[in-house]
Parts: C-alpha cells; structure tokens; sequence
C-alpha cells in the first residue's frame, strides 16, 4: 500500500471554499415527516413542505430516509422502487426544485435496481434548482440487526444492496455537502473521508428506529460534527409508519462546535431553518485538528471514490489473457509478446491488464531484477532512457503534457510484483478529484494483482489492439525526431 498519499491534501485542507460561499444567504431546511406506504400521500407532504420553506427564503432542503415510501413487508417495497431517470416520483421532486427555485436533498430513496430482481438500493439524491440531478449515493452500510430472543429481525440486506462508492462532496449555494444516509452515521470513517475530502457539511438523512434513536441520535450526530468540524445535518422520520415500524424523529442541525441548532423534536409534518455561518471557519482556525493529524503514523485509505452523479454501466465481462508459458518475463507470469510495444536490448515496455488511466502502461527491465539497487549501470541507464522515451510516446498519443511516472520499489512502498517495473500514467487536468487520488487509484491497482480485484481485466484483443497502435505510434515518433 502507498503511503502518505494523502500529505499534500492535508497541508491545504479547509482552506478552499465552496463556489458558493460568498452567497448573501445561505439558509437550509430541515424537514421531518412520517412516511407510509402511499407514496402519493408521501409527495403531498413534501410538496407543502417545500411550498412552505420556499417562501422563507431557503437555498436548500433536507428530507428524510424513505420520503417517498415505507411498506410493511419486503415484496411491497420492492415492487414500489422506481428508476432514478423515468421514475413518477423523482419525476415530480425535480419539478418541485425547479418551481420553487431550491435544491433539494432527498435522502434514501428506493431505487430500482435494473440488474436485480429481488434487490433495491437505498439512495440518496441531491436535485439543483433548476430540477437537475446532480448527484446520487448509494448508501454503504447496510442496517442488519437480528435478535430472536427478542423477535426483533430488521436486516436492510434482505431487500437492499449496498453502494460501492464514497461520493464527493457537492457545490451546492449552501456550502459543500457530503452525503451519507441514517446507517452510514456509525462509521466515522466515512464521515472522515468526506471531510478529508472539504466537506463543509455532512447529511444523515434517516429513518431510525425510536430505540437506537433514544440512545444514540443526539449523541452520534454531534461527534460526527465536533470530530469533523462541519455542520450535520440529520432530517428524520418520526412516528408511527404502520403496525410494525415506528422513527425516533428529531430532525437535526449540528454546527462544527457540537451546539444543536435546530431540533424538531416529535412533531410531524414540519421544517426548521437554520442559517449556515463563518462558524466553520472560526471553528476550524481555532482548532485545526486536520493539520494536527499523523499521517506518518496512520491514515486513511478511500479506495473507491466517485464524482459522478450516476455509477456507470457494468462492461460485458472480457476475455482475460491466460498465463503465457512464453513470453516476456515479469515477475511469477509471462507478458506475451503481442502485448509487447517496445523492446531495447535489456528494457521492455508493455500494455497493462487494468489501468489506472487511459494509456497506462509499464516498464521493466529484461532481465527479472527485483528492485531498482540490482539493476546493472547499463541496465539502469537502458531501463531509465525507456521510461523517458515511452513517457514522451504515451503524452504525444494521449494529447497531454503530463504523466504520473513512479515505481514502487519494494514491498513497503506498494510493490506486489518482484520485478521492478516504472508505472506510466497520462495525467488530465481534473482526471481525479484531488490529484494524489491517482496513488489510491494504483494502490487498488495493485491488491487486484493480489487476487482482490474490483475492476474488471481488459480482454486480451484489446490490448494486442492498443500495442499494435502504440508500436506504430513509436516508429512514427522516432522517425520524425
């Protein structure tokens, strides 16, 4: 695993703010309702709702966990979800934002999973004024509790799949949110990653239970703030949905201090409107607990992160290239020579099984040298002469004027391949939300080559296609320079 990755993002975190902040109102509502299983019902509550905070002059309001629907049994809620795109409901949330001219948080909505037959997702959408979606969340953890002894069996998972992404936080004219929803609350290393991330406020939109709510929601909603400092903000269900399920309530908003703002208590339908302030700047000036982090001693690895509002389609699975028994040599495998772009006489450079960015591709010396210390000088200025060679070849065939260039040499910096080898990466403006994002990106790289992969190999036509283009790509370059 690469370490200290996440340096130069600590040493300016906080200190950019939203493209909004200078905004001369920043006013949010807090909502708090108490679903049932009519889902036209449910759309009458919101739509007063925002009617109503609309003429209060709020930017932005946060609904709770299942605001579009609560069923008694499983096959109900399943049968109700609808797509996000061509669903009725999500249909008329967006229309709302857009006649009221606010942003929306509708947290925990039950989204269709198209791929499944017996599963939803639990999601979280943020909806701009204009009635645009801009992002979703698909929540991460799943609530699972089952007791028998006290025939209490409340098991999220049995209808519901699990995100597979932290998401970036939002602009929205209120600050920079980062979503989460109701379970997610008790992992703080979500709520870490986002804040790590600029997060200016975290939303738990949720439905929990009046037990767990009794002992844990106030106290769980302000460390997750003071840890933080960021505003919280925790929309709710409240009351009784039907003979079987009963939410807590108490809507909340939490500034970075700890102090609740705004507490809506039992009651239901309702809204409270909390202004957002410089309390967070104050807050974090006095007290900057992240430029006090240690990162030299532990640290936090968000391995799956998305900016985008939709998760992108599933490829078709591909051909994945078997083990040559000839070839070139890299580590326990063999590279075939198809794969094969460049060869000097001691140095090759190759295509790559799963990139980390378009026309990512290796280096490695001919010879099975373990670590950069054994290579021979002449291997070394061969080898080093290729890097700079394939750099120049894959910035020319990408159009940019950047790469990310490393090797991890040796085990504790990252390497899982005893064959030294140089990563060549064409870098993008914006290609990661942060840019030392791309070591995280690798360091996934690397555990699939440990046998837990999370992204899919390229099949073996695509990459005898790309050395082909590359090879030709080369023998041009050099015969131009």
């Amino acid at each position: 695993m690469i370490r200290n990755f996440t340096l130069s993002i600590l040493k300016n975190l906080h200190l950019e703010s939203s493209q909004f902040s200078t905004m001369a109102s920043r006013k949010l509502a807090v909502c708090q309702m108490t679903s049932v299983a009519d889902k036209s019902a449910n759309l009458n509550v919101v739509s007063q709702l925002i009617s109503d905070a609309a003429k209060d002059d709020v930017k932005m309001l946060f609904f709770p966990e299942c605001c579009d629907y609560i069923c008694e049994n499983k096959d109900e809620t399943i049968r109700s979800a609808e797509n996000l795109l061509t669903g009725e409901t999500v249909k008329k949330y967006r229309e709302l934002a857009a006649t009221h001219n606010v942003w929306l948080s509708m947290g925990g909505l039950h989204e269709k999973d198209e791929a499944s037959v017996d599963k939803i997702f639990n999601t979280h959408i943020i909806i701009n004024d204009k009635g645009d979606i801009v992002q979703t969340y698909r929540k991460l953890h799943l609530f699972d509790v089952d007791i028998p002894e006290r025939n209490i069996r409340l098991k999220e998972s049995d209808f519901c799949n699990p995100g597979g992404h932290i998401v970036a936080p939002v602009d929205t004219p209120i600050g920079k949110i980062g979503l989460s929803i109701c379970y997610d609350l008790r992992f703080p290393e979500l709520s870490t990653s986002l804040s790590m991330m600029k997060a200016e406020i975290l939303t738990y939109p949720s439905a929990f239970t009046y037990a767990t709510g009794l002992a844990h929601w106030h106290i769980l909603l302000r460390a997750r703030a003071i840890e933080n400092q960021c505003y919280v903000v925790a929309a709710a269900q409240t009351g009784q949905h039907n003979a079987k399920r009963r939410s807590f309530g108490h809507a909340l908003v939490v500034d970075p201090w700890g102090e609740v703002l705004a507490d809506c208590g039992d009651s239901a339908p309702c809204y409270k409107v909390v202004e957002i302030t410089d309390r967070l700047q104050e807050v974090r000036k006095n007290m900057p607990v992240f430029q006090h982090r240690r990162p030299d001693v532990y640290s936090l690895y968000s391995l799956s992160i998305r900016n985008k509002p939709f998760n992108e389609p599933p490829p078709p699975p591909p051909r994945t290239p078997p083990l040559a028994t000839t070839g070139n040599v890299f580590g326990h495998v063999s590279v075939p020579e198809t794969c094969v772009f460049h060869k000097s006489e001691l140095t090759y450079a190759f295509v790559n099984l799963r990139c980390v960015t378009p026309g990512h591709v290796l280096v490695a010396p001919i010879r099975l040298a373990e670590r950069n210390k054994d290579l021979t000088d002449e291997e070394a200025s061969d080898f080093f002469k290729t890097v700079r060679l394939i750099q120049n070849l894959m910035e020319r065939v990408h159009n940019t004027e950047s790469c990310t260039v490393t090797i991890q040499d040796g085990p504790d910096a990252g390497q899982t391949v005893k064959h030294l080898h140089c990563h060549i990466m064409p870098r993008k403006k914006g290609d990661f939300i942060e840019n030392d994002l791309i070591y995280l990106e690798l360091a996934k790289h690397d555990q699939m080559r440990s046998g837990h992969p999370a992204k899919p190999a390229r099949s073996l036509e695509e990459m005898e296609a790309e050395a082909k283009y590359l090879r030709e790509e080369l023998k041009k370059m050099t015969e131009t320079s």
